[in-house]
């Protein structure tokens, strides 16, 4: 299960990257996605890691964090990068949300969401099992 673990964590830092690179590529509609990717990942880790199986084949972030006992750990911006991240998943990719979520996609929000997402993505990791 330890290379489980790190492919998901591997997977997890790339997507980061990503983010980063769309970001400096004015693509913030993806920004938003690889953020909910790195966060979906980490969560795969961590799940792999504690429970000893592959993780479930699901993208919903907020069941991913009760299925590792982390939602209930998270403090309020946690919390809320998860609120933030959860939607832009699948919402990314349809037409009637693509316009509504591009209004909200700013260069500062995207930032934000970055700077959001790689803390929660330590402090996951930090959890993980050594």
């Amino acid at each position: 299960m330890e290379n489980n673990v790190k492919y998901w964590l591997d997977l997890a830092h790339y997507d980061l990257d990503s983010a980063k690179v769309m970001l400096n590529g004015g693509k913030y509609l993806y920004v938003g996605f690889m953020c909910h990717q790195t966060i979906e990942k980490v969560l795969k880790a961590y799940y792999a890691g504690h429970h000893k199986d592959v993780p479930p084949y699901i993208h919903n972030l907020i069941r991913l964090s009760e299925l590792t006992d982390l939602l209930s750990a998270y403090d309020d911006m946690q919390r809320q990068t998860i609120l933030s991240l959860n939607p832009l998943n699948i919402e990314t990719r349809y037409p009637i949300r693509v316009n509504e979520l591009g209004s909200l996609l700013t260069d500062t929000y995207c930032m934000r969401l970055i700077e959001n997402t790689e803390a929660l993505l330590s402090w996951i990791e930090s959890r993980l099992p050594k």
